[in-house]
């Protein structure tokens, strides 16, 4: 019961609690400037209503949160929140004169209100649970670390009815400060307790195992789930997926697809003509001084790998006397008499990458993404950092995770390129428009300038 309900009424009831919110929020502004509440305020509602639910199911908004912590379930709030206004605010301006103040206020209602609704649906759902729902005991099978992250991620959810009763190990020798019981203790347990579900964590070592306890397990009434770690390997975006009855488990996939891509082309496009916009003074002033300053071409075009380790041109500004783009590049290092005067200048401060900017605009690049290597580069690192090709499941970036957080310039060691590759994974896993709205304003104070770069 606890498992439906979670999947099912908690989702519902939270979608009822936000248009509640977005209605309280909304008549309260109407009650503070003293507003009637005529057909503009209710197309406002219903515009707002309908703007937030589809950013929430982009977003993944409504999933469950069994195993989330109220913190990061009201950062989520706040980042939907954020997303709808700024998205129900550039169409209503194009129809209606707006009081900013009045969307403040509006926002910072909503926000709240949310909040509210947000933690009396987890203090409603844990009180019902506790008076009239006693039989949810669950236990966790499994000597992994996902095992371990399991029952104490189910430990911290029990406002959603289940109670973990213990964590038990499949060695017959087994660590009592950590395990409640091996194996051999489960169906005796299960006999004596009201178990409702059993979570077996499945590893490469404990196949057999497995299997063995899954045929105890068929003679109960217990419902039990099968969760796979059977891999040591860099996983990218997984979900469950079903091909008529039959589920699967993609383990290298991306989030930007169907919707999500075309909700990232079209913030490439915004942002890219915004800046190109802005910036064409200095591309012009730039282009000038590299004619000045050496001779040969404004613009350096390098084959690198883009979407699918698909070859593109990729537009740079010259910087070097030099025009590598063969089977062997050297990277700039600190000093390198191949870099011009304006060159460095530019490398330092990353406008040599402006140009990218037009990239983007004809689709083979993003704002944000991983950043593209030399196809000399990816050829040499491909065979020496496992997972290092995942990074072209999505197309490269002007910046990103790795720029903000300093992993940019020269990679003179492997270490140096692994925690670029980590980042540019974490960025594939984790993406979101927020995260990439967040990465383009760190980019502004934190990504132009680096003493890493030469």
């Amino acid at each position: 019961m606890a498992s439906r309900l979670h999947a099912s009424y908690v989702s519902i009831f939270q979608r009822f609690c936000d248009v509640v919110a977005i209605y309280l929020a909304l008549y309260a502004v109407c009650i503070i400037h003293n507003l009637p509440l005529n057909n503009y305020i209710f197309h406002a509602f219903l515009g707002m209503v309908c703007i937030f639910q589809l950013i929430g199911g982009l977003t993944d908004f409504y999933r469950s949160w069994r195993g989330v912590g109220l913190e990061y379930e009201l950062i989520s709030c706040l980042k939907n929140t954020t997303l709808s206004v700024i998205v129900v605010t550039s169409i209503a301006i194009f129809f209606v004169s707006l009081s900013w103040l009045l969307v403040l206020q509006f926002f910072i209602s909503l926000v709240v209100l949310m909040s509210i609704f947000r933690i009396l649906i987890r203090v409603i759902y844990s009180v019902f649970f506790k008076l009239f729902d006693t039989n949810n005991d669950v236990i966790v099978v499994g000597d992994s670390i996902k095992a371990k992250k399991l029952f104490e991620d189910l430990s911290a959810s029990k406002w959603t009815g289940y109670r973990p009763i213990g964590l038990y190990s499949f060695k017959q020798a087994y660590n009592i400060t950590e395990f409640q019981g091996n194996i051999t203790d489960i169906t005796e347990k299960i006999k004596k307790s009201n178990v409702r579900k059993v979570y077996i964590v499945m590893d490469k070592y404990n196949l057999q195992q497995v299997d063995n306890l899954l045929n105890v397990l068929s003679d109960t009434t217990c419902s039990t789930v099968v969760v796979p770690d059977l891999f040591d390997i860099n996983l990218l975006y997984t979900r469950i997926e079903d091909i008529n009855g039959t589920p699967v488990i993609p383990l290298f996939d991306s989030r930007i697809n169907g919707i999500n891509n075309l909700l990232k082309r079209f913030e490439d496009i915004l942002v890219a003509s915004i800046i190109l916009f802005f910036i064409a003074p200095i591309l012009l002033m730039i282009a000038i001084a590299i004619k000045l300053n050496s001779k040969g071409p404004v613009f350096f075009k390098q084959l690198r790998y883009g979407l699918n380790g698909k070859p593109i041109l990729v537009y740079k500004f010259r910087t070097m006397t030099v025009m590598e783009n063969g089977a062997e590049v050297k990277q700039a290092v600190k000093n390198d008499p191949r870099v011009t005067s304006v060159g460095r200048f530019l490398r330092k401060t990353s406008l040599d990458e402006l140009p990218q900017f037009f990239n983007v605009i004809i689709g083979n690049m993003s704002v944000v993404g991983p950043r593209p290597h030399a196809i000399a580069h990816n050829e040499e690192y491909r065979s020496l950092i496992s997972g290092y090709m995942l990074r072209h499941k999505v197309k490269p970036g002007i910046t990103g995770l790795a720029q903000i957080k300093g992993w940019r310039g020269e990679t003179d060691t492997l270490d140096k390129m692994e925690k670029r590759i980590e980042c540019d994974l974490e960025y594939i896993r984790k993406w979101s428009l927020w995260l990439d709205l967040k990465i383009i304003f760190l980019t502004i104070f934190h990504g132009f300038i680096h003493k890493a770069a030469y």
